[in-house]
């Protein structure tokens, strides 16, 4: 086998899991009805079994690059998808809602380390700029492709099976991968000496966890004062981390990568694409079985353009960003991302499928650009021994704003419907489209400002986008 083959190969073997991850991110918007129904959790529970796995992801990533760049990245790639195949097998039988939060939860754990390895193996896979640009797009489309359609494919599974069968769909994927991994894929950790701070790594861990669960519970219950010490506990950890960082040989996280403008950018980019794109994808979820009276399969079906058009996007975002720049490919998504959330200010009570899926597809192309430039920054800026923490910064960008976006904005929806819906089923939907209103609103104009910020910020020129000393961003 030539290498270029067992290189493509290796990618096509990568890819299921991480369709796995991003999917599993996702398949429950229009999946938490049937198991609410099924299980009858509580509000809270409810909350958790929704964002458990978003949760563990975001809050082990970088601690999770970083061990695979140190212990070997296809042992962590063996041993998540086995973490999160065990996971998903328990999460389709769990009896009560615990059981089902605790699954979740694991699957997470496995999530973790799939994501940062996948894209530090690729690095090892690709080591020619332009053909490991090339595989970051499909990986990147990929990823992109598992949060689009996670709702789709659940809302096809429960039109036919139980609602178990949303996680028993990732066990023939997870066999194939164990399978085929060992033969495909070689085995690889860097050359760099130092030991691994386990401080730095609880450090991170906890942090993230804290302040996540303050912003979280903040977002559902309001203040209080167990709320309040999380989230200071939180911002306490984050900052003794970073400092910790600056000060050693051989840190978890390379904070020197963001004084590199166009690195900062995109991972900011990151966190705001995956905050608008979940809050959009769950409150239009609501509105569409909710207010318009579709069913779980018609809401599925209608989302299908948009997934379509943002996985293209992912594919050709790097000829694209090869043809026009880094800048303007950033600054691009930024307003298509807003002018996609802008559409959906045109639903009403009466209407707005259409809205819907052109929202969708306009939005998705912004998305798309999004997703590919932020994993392939992250990873062309960095040499390749820290590969798997840097790609874990463009992940766990993702993964936290996934998580903020149906905290946060999905809090400014239900506040908007507490306060103006009154008694009677036809004032509730109007309550309802108000809040997405208002939701949608607040994300596009975060989306126009970071635009006007990558304008005003990034350098103009193709040749200006580089980082200090030897490294270069690679975009192309």
């Amino acid at each position: 086998m030539t290498e270029t083959r067992r290189a493509w190969l290796g990618l096509l073997v990568v890819l299921g899991p991480v369709l796995l991850v991003s999917m599993d991110g996702s398949i429950l918007f229009l999946t938490m009805p049937t198991i609410t129904r099924a299980l009858a959790p509580t509000a809270d529970q409810a909350l958790w079994i929704l964002d458990s796995y978003g949760f563990a992801v975001g809050s082990l990533l970088i601690a999770f690059g970083n061990l695979g760049d140190r212990y070997g990245r296809l042992k962590l790639l063996m041993i998540g998808v086995a973490v999160f195949g065990a996971g998903s097998a328990g999460a389709a039988f769990a009896p009560t809602p615990e059981w089902l939060i605790g699954c979740r939860v694991l699957m997470g754990l496995g999530g973790a380390t799939l994501l940062p390895s996948g894209l530090a193996v690729l690095s090892e896979l690709f080591p020619e700029p332009r053909r490991r640009a090339r595989a970051i797009g499909i990986f990147a489309a990929t990823f992109a492709a598992g949060f689009a359609i996670g709702p789709i494919l659940g809302g096809l599974l429960l039109s036919r099976f139980g609602w178990g069968s949303v996680f028993l769909v990732n066990l023939p994927v997870v066999a194939v991968f164990l399978a085929a991994a060992p033969v495909v894929l070689r085995e690889a950790r860097t050359t760099r000496q130092g030991k691994v701070d386990l401080l730095s790594i609880a450090l991170s861990a906890g942090g993230l966890l804290l302040a996540v669960y303050a912003v979280k519970e903040f977002a559902a219950y309001g203040p209080s004062w167990p709320v309040a010490f999380a989230g200071v506990a939180g911002a306490g950890v984050l900052t003794w981390f970073v400092l910790r960082q600056r000060t050693l040989e051989y840190p978890l996280l390379d904070v020197s990568l963001f004084r590199e403008k166009v690195f900062t950018v995109a991972v900011i980019t990151g966190v705001l694409s995956l905050f608008a794109w979940s809050a959009a994808a769950y409150l239009t979820g609501v509105y569409l079985q909710s207010v318009l009276g579709l069913s779980v399969l018609h809401a599925a079906l209608l989302a299908l353009p948009g997934a379509v058009a943002l996985t293209a996007t992912c594919v050709l975002t790097p000829a694209l960003a090869a043809r026009i720049g880094s800048r303007a490919a950033l600054v691009t998504c930024h307003f298509a991302i807003a002018l996609g959330l802008a559409l959906l200010l045109a639903t009403t009570v009466t209407g707005g499928a259409g809205w819907f899926v052109a929202s969708t597809v306009v939005a998705g192309f912004g998305y798309g650009i999004s997703f590919s430039l932020v994993a392939d920054t992250a990873v062309g800026a960095v040499p390749a021994d820290r590969a798997g923490s840097a790609g874990a910064i463009s992940e766990t960008a993702n993964e936290i704003g996934h998580a903020l976006g149906i905290a946060l904005l999905g809090s400014v929806a239900a506040f908007v419907f507490r306060l103006l819906a009154p008694e009677g089923a036809a004032a509730e939907k109007e309550a309802v489209v108000s809040g997405l209103h208002v939701a949608m609103g607040v994300a596009a104009a975060l989306c126009v400002g970071l635009g006007v910020l990558a304008l005003r910020w990034l350098p103009k020129s193709a040749e200006d986008v580089v980082s200090e000393g030897d490294r270069v961003v690679d975009c192309a």
